[in-house]
């Protein structure tokens, strides 16, 4: 009489009330993939067969629902893909966890410590550099460093009803040699803000002279950098210097000196005056105006997006590009190796990773701000489990029966 095929019987439903209860354990786990086992007969030249084992156990690799966390280092997948991380030896994992963090030395890691790879941003400004290696990101603490004022944009609304002014020498100091002024901001190589003064001169029908002065730098004096010449519908027709010579494509570029402080380089700023217009508006104004300068800035917080770049923001109001994490893709996701911790390694029957940026090549999109939860269905595991614990029970009695069929043989007389 052979117990065999029995008590492979309660070993496999044992296998699957393991594999159940771990399923639900981590139905709460972030980015969990839950498992089910696959069964096999044995045959030993036997047409009886010798009883049952675990085929298999197979994770499925179907997305979780995504969740809302609006914490900035939090990031949820959806897709074919995996955060690509790496251990201080080097050893490379995969896992749909996003919930990052910064550590003591502000390299980017996981709950576990792995580091978080991706392309890092190099340059002035800094960008992604085409076929940069995967390297383990950190977010720098170093300050932004100070931008010069090199081009600008102002779009003046010059009002068409003015007259020319009552006294005919311009002076900074005199407002009835000038009919109105405004003040532009920009920047030297140091950071140190610069104002401005601009003042329009109306010299003749459809022209007005525009001056400049520093007001920022002590001693400084107003200087023309050129004439605004307008069309008869109060179009910005043509521009000139202030040795009167033609700008080019009728647009005015002013070159304006900008006074230093400290050792900043000197500079000037071209203020490019497009779609500027002379008519009758009621008071003259500023439209709008625009320079690419700026001061010195300490980082103030950092983001990852929705593409996987990493921006920190500065206390100059301007943000900055710190690198983009990466994904990887496998041919067959179900032969990758579990290593516990939420993450997988490449075995060769997943194949080789195909490592790339989010979005792009089937890989996964991401979702900054939320994270991907456990896809374990509780209620479907409870119904498995139900189905378990009676297969469990039916084999435990096969034991029963034939324990008994044997004691009535051992008492045959």
């Amino acid at each position: 009489m052979s117990f065999s095929q029995a008590v492979s019987g309660l070993s496999a439903a044992a296998s699957n009330l393991d594999v159940i209860g771990n399923n639900i354990a981590n139905s709460a786990t972030s980015g969990f993939k839950s498992g089910s086992i696959s069964f096999a007969d044995m045959f030993a030249g036997s047409q009886t067969g010798q009883g049952v084992k675990v085929a298999a156990v197979t994770q499925d690799f179907n997305d979780g629902t995504t969740t809302t966390t609006n914490r900035a280092l939090d990031v949820a997948l959806s897709g074919n893909g995996f955060f690509r991380l790496t251990d201080a030896a080097g050893a490379v994992y995969y896992s749909r966890n996003g919930q990052f963090s910064v550590d003591a030395n502000q390299n980017l890691v996981n709950a576990q410590g792995l580091h978080i790879t991706g392309y890092p941003a190099t340059g002035t400004p800094p960008v992604i550099a085409a076929g940069a290696q995967a390297v383990a990101l950190t977010i720098p603490t170093t300050l932004m460093s100070a931008k010069a004022s090199v081009t600008g944009t102002m779009v003046a609304n010059l009002n068409s009803t003015e007259t020319t002014p009552t006294t005919t020498t311009f002076s900074s100091s005199d407002s009835t040699s000038y009919n109105y002024n405004t003040t532009y901001t920009t920047y030297d190589s140091l950071g140190n803000s610069h104002d401005n003064d601009l003042y329009f001169v109306k010299s003749a029908a459809n022209t007005w002279d525009v001056y400049s002065k520093d007001s920022s730098v002590t001693g400084s004096t107003a200087a023309k950098v050129g004439t605004l010449k307008f069309n008869t519908n109060g179009q910005l027709a043509s521009t000139t210097d202030a040795t009167g010579a033609a700008t080019a494509n009728n647009t005015l570029s002013l070159s304006m000196n900008v006074a230093t402080n400290g050792a900043s380089t000197p500079q000037t700023v071209a203020v490019n005056f497009t779609n500027s217009i002379q008519q009758n508006t009621g008071a003259s104004a500023i439209g709008s105006k625009t320079q690419d300068g700026y001061a010195a800035g300490s980082m103030t917080g950092y983001t990852i997006n929705d593409d996987g770049t990493i921006t920190g923001s500065y206390s100059n109001q301007k943000t900055q590009l710190l690198g983009q994490i990466v994904l990887s893709s496998f041919a067959n996701n179900e032969g990758l190796q579990s290593e516990g911790d939420n993450v997988w390694s490449a075995t060769a029957a997943s194949g080789q990773a195909i490592t790339g940026i989010a979005g792009v090549g089937g890989l996964a999109k991401m979702t900054s701000g939320a994270l991907e939860a456990s896809n374990v269905d509780t209620s479907k595991e409870l119904v498995n489990m139900i189905v378990a614990q009676r297969n469990y029970q039916a084999n435990a009695q096969t034991i029963k029966t034939q324990d008994q069929i044997l004691n009535t043989l051992v008492n045959l007389r």
